[in-house]
């Protein structure tokens, strides 16, 4: 086993890297197409003996690794019962020189040791019947036990899994439709002799001759619905059905409803049509359990019914106080799988919620969960922080299915709930392997959703994942690599993990046509983390391809830009398509216009920005801009001769501003005193040593966190840098570098780029930054460029104090002699 360094950096041979593959399953580039038969079937393009695929490492470089082996001690294990359950349905660094030898390495997919042949990915099943045929199927083709493990893990009813609550309480018998009550089985001839009846009868059949006759050929033996309900006989006894639709009871009508439910007709068949028809006309006839009970049927039996859950949603809003848990929580599971989100009924339901919060059982938690995220349904966070609450305290004793559930929402509402994702990082990462691959998903999109890293919960998803590859669907493959990349992490089995996601993403092309989205969603997080597979970012940014994203409901846009500037700045051998410049310069005016009403004003960066101007001699020497319009946040740039002196280069605000101003701050002989001496003289040479140490450290020189550091930052006063003031006439006073820097002086000055940073640039309640703001700063460098940051945790808290100890600050951060070493 190779050493880990644990808080040092090495050198890697892959931090960036352009996979060049030659397999039949990659995507077209360079004007080839794919065989037809390719496009007809593209999961079987990895059943047959590929040709290898060839890495090019382009570059090798550092990259910071946290290895801890204690994430992969295992907790107590999930139960039987959860690993029925734990599907998640869903419905969201330097660069080297150019001159760098290049290196090659050569792998076939047998030998990742990750992708399980595609015979054995699972189709989404249309009945209980093809469900049991393709898992039957499956496991006879499955060679090893880990494969028969995978398919029975990944094997799951879309349907059926998130009615699971409704097994822990027998008032749920009443208000859905319960498939596996057990029925005693119609024999063929009963079958026979029941559609000759129908057939001699012809139309003298009673309405409660034909209930009975529905209820009784439906339990016929499941081979044979599908040839009974394109028999001509049920067809007649349909008609007569419909034709006489007001003369049922309402019951019976409930019963053939049931009746259709176990025979599985088709949606669209004219007999429902009849029935919605009849029962949108009954419903304020009906009492609250066979309202409920009805729209589940039409559930299960997949039929939109958006007239219906309108009359419903009417109906239990105005019988609201009457509404027992079940039927609340039947009522919410409706709300989710019809997708519709009734405004007039979210108080009322988040009043519920707080109503019976600590009756519910934990599915019934993960149910309500899953029914307000499929709905959009907003939730206050009050009632969410609740909610997680209870979930916190009782993790252990949740399905998996149900935790997901309550994950998505939790994503939903951005609450970053610290104990409950602390409990996740407890329970989750000895579950993983028994997890299917949506559900695996949805727990690590919503660690980086909320900026929150956990490196046992990633290491755990991280070594589960390449054996599980192979049933990922495009959109899960593009969330794994955007959650790794948005938290900057290369597990272990990094080139297992990145190499068996970007062969699942080749092989789901075809998918990617349909869902652009997902395509440079997946590309981005790869390009966090300094990878570059060449064809996959040469079919993204084909013309064709940037056509598709316009026809998305999601703005792409910005994405393209990301990707397309980051591939010029550190791919620059690749030869494959780019964007057009026009729609460089689109984007670029669109992302600027929004940095001018949003960005460059907010408190913390325009306070800086005057002070930097004030400290430097004018705002010639300052620029508040975008260096990198494509990483979407701004800097304040800075040069420097180097000799230390500043350098006034921002032409523009230069003109704007040529009767110079007075910009320098009064010379009081307090002020003096402090430039001079260092210090003020009310402070005792023990406050001068509690301030020399550096913002956002303890006594004890460990640095805290940023929620300890917002409080504790300079808590004993900023900085006081050995300076020296310089008057200079019309121009105010100018801050001098202090001696240090003026040595060894050399012709060549430094670019700085200022990052005047905040929280969202960092996982949570740490000091990790997000892939996004490393690759900013990694290509920054790139571009020649020496990274300063005013993090938030030192330069908020001192928004509050003095004029000159935010000078002073300032002065410690841009004129410090570390700079201009990196530059040399």
């Amino acid at each position: 086993m190779a050493t880990v360094l644990i808080g040092r950096r090495f050198p890697r041979l892959s931090r960036v890297t352009t996979f060049s593959t030659t397999a039949k399953c990659k995507a077209e580039s360079g004007g080839s197409k794919s065989k037809p038969e390719k496009e007809e079937n593209p999961e079987m393009a990895n059943t047959r003996n590929e040709s290898a695929a060839t890495i090019q490492l382009l570059n090798p470089l550092d990259y910071r690794v946290l290895y801890n082996p204690s994430a992969y001690a295992k907790s107590k294990a999930a139960s039987p019962q959860h690993a029925a359950r734990n599907s998640g349905q869903a419905l969201g660094d330097t660069f080297t020189s150019p001159g760098a030898a290049q290196l090659q390495h050569t792998f076939g997919t047998a030998s990742s040791q990750a992708l399980p042949p595609l015979k054995n990915a699972l189709p989404k099943p249309k009945s209980k019947l093809l469900l049991e045929q393709t898992i039957s199927a499956q496991l006879s083709a499955a060679q090893t036990e880990e494969e028969v493990e995978n398919i029975k893990t990944e094997t799951y009813d879309s349907k059926e899994d998130p009615r699971m609550f409704q097994k822990g309480r027998p008032e749920y018998r009443s208000l859905s439709y319960d498939k596996f009550e057990p029925i005693e089985t119609l024999s063929l001839e009963e079958g026979d002799s029941i559609l000759q009846s129908v057939a001699v009868c012809k139309g003298s059949l009673s309405p409660g001759t034909i209930t009975d006759y529905f209820c009784k050929l439906s339990r016929l033996p499941a081979e044979q619905h599908a040839a009974l309900v394109s028999q001509p006989r049920f067809n007649t006894m349909c008609c007569y059905a419909v034709k006489n639709i007001e003369l049922f009871s309402t019951s019976d009508l409930i019963d053939i409803l049931k009746a259709c439910v176990r025979l599985v007709v088709p949606p669209t068949h004219p007999l429902l049509n009849a029935c919605e028809n009849e029962f949108c006309r009954r419903v304020w006839d009906m009492n609250l359990d066979q309202v409920l009970l009805v729209a589940d049927c039409w559930r299960c039996l997949e039929r939109s019914v958006p007239s219906y859950l309108s009359i419903l949603f009417s109906y239990a809003n105005m019988h609201w106080k009457d509404l027992t848990l079940p039927q609340f929580v039947q009522l919410v599971y409706i709300v989710g799988e019809g997708r519709r989100s009734p405004v007039d009924l979210t108080q009322k339901v988040e009043s519920m919620i707080l109503k019976y919060l600590n009756s519910f059982t934990l599915e019934e938690v993960g149910a309500i969960c899953l029914g307000l995220f499929k709905s959009l349904s907003g939730i206050s966070d009050h009632v969410m922080r609740k909610i997680a609450d209870r979930v916190s305290l009782q993790m252990e004793d949740m399905s998996t299915y149900a935790l997901v559930n309550v994950l998505k929402m939790l994503r939903y509402a951005r609450m970053d709930h610290l104990p409950l994702l602390k409990e996740l990082g407890k329970v989750i990462p000895a579950r993983i392997p028994t997890v299917n691959i949506q559900g695996i998903m949805h727990i690590t999109l919503t660690c980086s959703s909320l900026h929150y890293f956990d490196e046992g919960v990633m290491a755990a998803v991280a070594t589960a994942l390449p054996s599980k590859v192979a049933y990922c669907r495009c959109k899960d493959a593009a969330k794994f690599l955007w959650s790794f990349g948005c938290l900057d992490y290369e597990p272990p089995n990094e080139e297992e993990f990145y190499s068996s996601l970007i062969e699942q993403m080749h092989r789901k092309l075809h998918e990617f046509r349909k869902f652009p989205e997902h395509l440079l969603t997946g590309l981005l997080g790869l390009a966090f983390v300094k990878r570059y597979p060449e064809e996959l970012i040469d079919y993204a940014l084909r013309h064709e391809f940037v056509q598709k994203t316009r026809g998305s409901k999601y703005e792409l846009k910005k994405d393209l830009f990301t990707l397309g500037k980051s591939v010029e700045i550190e791919c620059p051998s690749y030869q494959g398509s780019r964007l057009p410049p026009q729609l460089y310069q689109e984007i670029t005016e669109m992302v600027l216009n929004f940095a001018e009403q949003e960005i460059y004003v907010r408190p913390e960066i325009v306070e800086a920005t005057s002070l930097l101007e004030s400290m430097l001699g004018g705002p010639e020497y300052v620029k508040n801009h975008m260096i990198l319009p494509h990483t979407r946040s701004s800097d304040l740039e800075v040069h420097l001769a180097m000799d230390g002196r500043p350098i006034p280069f921002n032409v523009k605000d230069l003109a704007a501003d040529k009767k110079l101003r007075d910009i320098g701050v009064s010379l009081t002989d307090d002020l003096m005193t402090q430039l001079i001496k260092g210090r003020s003289n009310s402070q005792s040479p023990m406050e001068v040593g509690n301030e020399a140490r550096t913002p956002g450290q303890d006594r004890g020189g460990e640095a805290q966190t940023p929620c300890a550091g917002d409080r504790a930052a300079l808590s004993g006063g900023a900085l006081i840098a050995d300076t020296r003031v310089q008057a200079e006439p019309k121009s105010g006073l100018v801050l001098k570098p202090p001696p240090s820097l003026t040595l060894n002086r050399q012709p060549r000055g430094v670019k700085l780029a200022i990052q005047v940073s905040n929280r969202n640039h960092y996982c949570y309640c740490s000091k990790r930054l997000l892939g996004l703001h490393r690759l900013k700063r990694r290509q920054l460098q790139q571009l020649g460029y020496v990274v300063v940051e005013f993090p938030f945790w030192e330069w908020f808290p001192l928004l509050k104090r003095t004029r000159l100890e935010k000078l002073s600050y300032l002065h410690y951060k841009v004129f410090d002699p570390a700079l201009l070493s990196k530059a040399g």
